[in-house]
């Protein structure tokens, strides 16, 4: 109910956002144009709130549309207006044009076309307002959490959330369209399709739309946010969706505390059912990786189940596998059964051979499911990679564990539900073999030397991180690498395209990160595999190929270190996130 909240305001405020200001002429010049429509507001606000709407379901239902440029959108948006703009200046002009091209099936479409642009027509009103759905998407946070991990793990909830967000905006758009009408009501000419106040409306439609096109409203928007304007977005992002962010954080934590020091086994089912919440079955599973499709109810039971929610391009839960697949195979064979729930982080982490292929490169041979709709991490309610919830043969989890460490803990805890097992079923004779050893006593621990945080490169998440760019921003600019470098934020130069997942590299384009930590991890891809030359401090420059969308360690010091690294990165390979060790 809180995030309905929030994407309704969201909503309200992207209509103050700087991306949004240049944009403002056309919605309120188309709807005060005809001021005899008293519905024409509402048409054209209605289709730009239904315009959002399904611009985000096809990215959502066509996965191939994520893989768009945004330019596309951009071009199309930014051409849409100029056309409309030519023919509100030029009425007659471009019924006589289209006629003698042939550009629409028949003489009396194209008159009908050209008259409906003159005195207004629905279908026009429609065509205008739709055409800006997929730019006044790109500004806000707000609508990127939506489109990237709520629709993905609960369709229905990220329906609502997203027709909270139209509804914010649209409204807004409409009140100001209706104060813009009546303000105009008192002018003379509005009304004549020939008059100055159309034409000017039509030099506003052109410029508009080439600065769409050409990008310059994304240079408009920076120059406002620069010189101290408002800007809303920094509300959303630090205020109202850090504040939910932190609320989940608390509760997850504290109920992880109680579930491990309150567990004993042995314990009356009965009594369990007021100590541990009972399991949740594997909720649409995307896919099954490595076995034959399951149900956790086949296993609850007849084995004790450690269920490992983890993305195969996390750092942190790289550095667990090595300690999960020595519990598998020490305790395989005396009830215990893992379970990897693999919920995606970014979008090539949902392809199912992408996952076999990182499956067995890290050696993982107990079942992993693919939960590409976020159906079994919101069942369980987690917002943390990795997680893990032990199952008991009862179906209670008695223990969770957030992220890496306490790997000890873990595995003491899996024995004690293993030993309540073999009671139960009374086979005491594996009691003293699950306690003979530790599995986890043969790995060498990996610490951390980080001084860094995990860092986003991609507008969805790139609040905080962008060192010379506009984060939450989707677009295409050319950047210069500064002299001096904040640390931990990151710095471009040359050609990039900022999309909502990665950063695209175009021509000369150069990176640049001020980091505190002993290695650097860079997740990345390049489509048709390429050179990335990466240099740290004042090092001899090295190369590293980099292909398959993956993590890719490229800097590693002895000990934890500060320094600058910088990487020569060639066009169309894409980088995600850094992470850090």
């Amino acid at each position: 109910m809180l995030f309905i909240l929030i994407s309704f305001i969201a909503g309200v405020l992207t209509v103050l956002a700087p991306c949004v200001l240049p944009l403002l002429p056309v919605i309120i010049g188309s709807s005060v144009s005809d001021t005899r429509s008293k519905i024409k507001p509402y048409i054209i606000t209605l289709s730009l709130a239904v315009s959002v709407i399904v611009f985000t379901l096809l990215l959502k239902v066509a996965t191939i549309f994520v893989n768009i440029s945004p330019l596309f959108w951009q071009y199309l948006s930014g051409g849409i207006l100029v056309i409309f703009g030519f023919i509100t200046i030029f009425p007659k002009q471009w019924e006589r044009f289209s006629i003698k091209f042939n550009l629409v099936l028949s003489r009396r479409s194209n008159k009908a076309l050209a008259q409906g642009v003159k005195k207004e027509s629905f279908l026009g009103d429609i065509i205008i307002g739709a055409s800006l759905g997929p730019v006044f998407s790109s500004c806000s946070p707000t609508y990127f959490v939506i489109l990237a991990t709520v629709l993905p793990r609960s369709f229905g909830e990220g329906f609502v959330d997203l027709v909270a967000y139209s509804l914010g905006l649209s409204i807004t758009l409409l009140l100001i369209s209706k104060i813009g009408q009546r303000l105009v009501n008192r002018l003379e000419g509005v009304s004549d399709p020939e008059g100055w106040f159309k034409r000017t409306l039509g030099i506003i439609f052109v410029l508009v739309g080439i600065f769409v096109a050409s990008g310059y409203d994304k240079a408009i928007q920076s120059h406002i946010a620069k010189n101290g304007v408002f800007d809303v977005t920094k509300i959303e992002t630090n205020y109202l969706l850090n504040k939910t962010e932190t609320k989940d954080e608390q509760s997850d934590i504290s109920a992880t505390s109680i579930a491990a020091s309150e567990y004993q086994d042995n314990v009356d089912p009965l009594k369990k059912r007021m100590e541990y919440p009972l399991y949740k079955e594997l909720v649409n599973p995307s896919g099954f990786v490595n076995s034959d499709p399951f149900q956790l109810k086949d296993i609850v039971g007849k084995k004790v189940i450690l269920l490992d929610v983890m993305t195969y391009s996390c750092i942190n839960c790289q550095r667990t596998f090595p300690y999960v697949n020595a519990w598998y195979e020490k305790y395989k064979d005396k009830g215990l059964e893992i379970v990897a729930i693999h919920t995606p982080e970014f979008a090539f982490e949902r392809n199912i051979d992408n996952v076999r292929s990182a499956m067995e490169k890290f050696g993982i041979k107990f079942p992993v499911v693919l939960d590409n709709d976020y159906g079994t991490w919101n069942a369980y309610g987690n917002q943390y990679w990795p997680r893990k919830y032990l199952i008991d043969i009862d179906g209670y989890v008695v223990y969770d564990h957030i992220g890496e460490g306490e790997y000890g803990e873990t595995e003491a805890q899996i024995k004690k539900a293993l030993e309540e097992r073999a009671k139960r079923i009374g086979n005491t004779a594996t009691i003293d073999q699950i306690n003979n050893s530790d599995a986890s006593k043969g790995i060498a621990l990996q610490k951390s030397g980080a001084g860094s945080r995990e860092t986003y490169m991609g507008a969805f998440r790139n609040n905080d991180f962008f060192g010379n760019g506009k984060s939450g921003q989707i677009y295409k600019d050319g950047f210069m690498l500064p002299k001096t470098f904040t640390p931990n934020e990151f710095y471009l130069g040359g050609v990039w395209t900022i999309n909502s997942q990665y950063i695209e590299a175009g021509d000369a384009a150069e990176f640049a990160f001020s980091y505190h930590a002993t290695k650097v991890h860079l997740v990345a891809e390049a489509p048709d595999g390429a050179d990335i030359q990466i240099t740290n401090g004042n090092g001899t420059p090295t190369t590293m190929h980099i292909k398959d969308a993956t993590l890719y360690t490229i800097v590693d010091n002895p000990s934890s270190t500060k320094n600058v690294f910088y990487l020569s990165v060639p066009k169309g390979v894409r980088l995600y996130s850094l992470t850090f060790s």
